[in-house]
């Protein structure tokens, strides 16, 4: 009995603590680095968000959150090599675009789309946290970021953009967003299609990535439109019937940061989900992005908004943190009871039995060329390289900081003159840093397809004799240049090279949708190799 209530005591004093502690304002964003394309539910008091992954595995990267600040990865929605095989010779940027999460009658789903492979599909689980069902893949689903709405009477729909009218060449980059019934437990289309509309504005680009809602009686259809770049925008559409028709808001767009230009901080902004809180309050997660001396090296981050959800002469009308109509860096946080989750692991050193959640590879491995043994990472040597469009030997992290350093403890030696090993800066096959332990030497190299077409030639930046066969290799970015070092241990490095231009990986030279990862890496460079390469630690720490 005492032991039950100092329990009690011990739960009533951190609760006072945290309340205490918890700070009147949050920072955006809320997922810093590479989480596009973010949709959001609630069940009860927790809050489950998911994000885009593209060609990374595994896929479709899931965070829950008790206040919509602090989130915490707990699995991902693709976490199964067999689930899908994500192809050798899956381009940059293809793999598994928007997705959208909800929940029904004690199931999760998630819908998504695999460009480049099968198209639109739906995995389903109890516990967001895995495991999560094999596809069911949709048959005559044409067009990307598909979504789900259950409607009062229990029916389920599929939104998803596309134009199923026959009219998509109307004018450059037309789209639109259309619906259909499902039987989502299924993955079968019922009844038939119907155009919904082709975005806001009368030569709309790219309307994309539906929500569809009912508040207070009406259905709120909310899309995103302009592309996902400098004109990307939030837009919104009012019907008193399910099946339309869906007029235009005039307040529209709801959300953009377009107007303001290029030199913006924050910028390109869109792709939005809502979500509601127990207390009635209405939140919006989309994506944006942060500029660092003029370029975007984190790709798109997912932030939070305020939205009031308001009645007007156009209906159910949103207003996107009232009073300013932007995205902030900083603004009060929501009426939640305020719950710290662990940080985001600077220092793995790979004592655990598996990997930590924030690994991740290129496309999906189908066999096991690493292992977690004795407290290091061994790393199988294999033909495959990462300046290729196939699953190599290189495992990594997402960037989250424009300033931060990553470092690594490599023990690996070899006589042959193609075996390699070290630390990777990778944004595509063509754009990446490389910084590898060869036979008797150090050696950085830079991969850079310009204009991300055609073939490109890796380029030697710099080659220093080393014979040891514990190295530490680093690498140290500072805004938009990077400098390598190396050295016997952490505290005696040397530079190697001069400093690089960072942008090799940013948005403006690498462009399309993916991010920016940094990780470690072995290949045998077109040949068979047994050699392993053996990590002892991995650090990314922002500064």
């Amino acid at each position: 009995m005492k032991k039950f209530v100092a329990a009690i005591l011990l739960s009533f004093l951190v609760g006072q603590v945290t309340a205490q502690n918890a700070p009147k304002n949050f920072k955006n964003p809320i997922l810093p680095g590479f989480y596009p394309d973010p949709s959001i539910c609630r069940v009860g008091d927790t809050y489950y968000m998911v994000n885009s992954s593209f060609e990374w595995y595994p896929g479709l990267p899931i965070h829950r959150s008790k206040d919509l600040v602090n989130w915490e990865k707990i699995g991902y929605g693709l976490h199964r090599p067999d689930q899908i095989v994500y192809k050798d010779g899956l381009d940059n940027s293809l793999g598994i675009f928007a997705p959208s999460i909800r929940y029904h009658n004690g199931t999760f789903y998630i819908i998504t789309t695999m460009v480049g492979q099968k198209g639109n599909f739906i995995i389903t689980a109890k516990d967001p946290a895995g495991p999560w069902s094999d596809p069911m893949w949709i048959e005559n689903a044409p067009g990307i970021d598909p979504s789900l709405f259950w409607d009062e009477d229990g029916r389920c729909y599929y939104t998803g953009a596309g134009v199923v009218d026959g009219t998509q060449k109307e004018w450059p980059g037309k789209n639109g967003v259309w619906m259909q019934e499902i039987d989502p437990d299924k993955g079968i289309l019922i009844g038939e299609k119907k155009q919904l509309t082709y975005g806001h504005a009368s030569n709309a680009r790219w309307a994309e990535g539906p929500h569809l809602y009912k508040i207070n009686g009406d259905y709120l259809l909310l899309i995103g439109e302009g592309g996902t770049g400098e004109y990307h925008a939030v837009t919104v559409f009012n019907s008193k019937n399910l099946w339309g028709p869906y007029i235009p808001n005039h307040a529209n767009p709801v959300m953009t940061h377009r107007h303001l230009g290029q030199t913006h901080v924050i910028g390109q902004t869109g792709h939005a989900d809502l979500v509601q809180t127990q207390n009635g309050d209405w939140w919006s997660v989309m994506l944006a992005k942060r500029k660092v001396d003029g370029y975007i090296t984190l790709a798109r981050e997912t932030f939070l908004a305020k939205v009031l959800m308001t009645e007007q002469e156009s209906g159910i009308t949103p207003i996107f943190n009232p009073g300013i109509g932007l995205l902030q860096f900083e603004q009060e946080r929501p009426d939640l009871s305020w719950t710290p989750v662990s940080k985001v692991k600077e220092h793995d050193d790979f004592s655990g039995e598996t990997l930590d959640l924030e690994w991740n590879f290129l496309r999906s491995p189908r066999s096991k060329w690493y292992e977690l043994k004795d407290g290091e990472l061994e790393i199988q040597l294999r033909p495959e390289t990462v300046t290729e469009l196939v699953n190599p030997s290189f495992i990594a992290r997402r960037t989250r900081h424009h300033n931060y350093t990553a470092s690594t403890k490599l023990n690996f030696k070899t006589n042959k003159d193609n075996e390699k090993a070290g630390l990777v800066i990778y944004r595509r096959h063509g754009n990446n840093y490389q910084l590898l332990k060869g036979k008797n030497s150090i050696v950085l190299i830079k991969a850079f397809q310009e204009g991300n077409k055609g073939n490109f030639e890796p380029q030697i930046i710099a080659n220093i004799p080393y014979k040891n066969k514990e190295v530490v290799l680093k690498a140290k970015v500072e805004g938009i240049k990077v400098q390598f070092f190396y050295g016997e241990d952490k505290n005696s490095l040397k530079p190697i090279g001069d400093i690089q231009d960072y942008t090799l990986i940013s948005d403006e030279v690498a462009q399309r949708f993916n991010g920016v990862y940094t990780g470690i890496y072995a290949t045998s460079t077109g040949q068979r190799s047994r050699r392993i390469a053996t990590f002892d630690w991995f650090v990314m720490k922002g500064d």
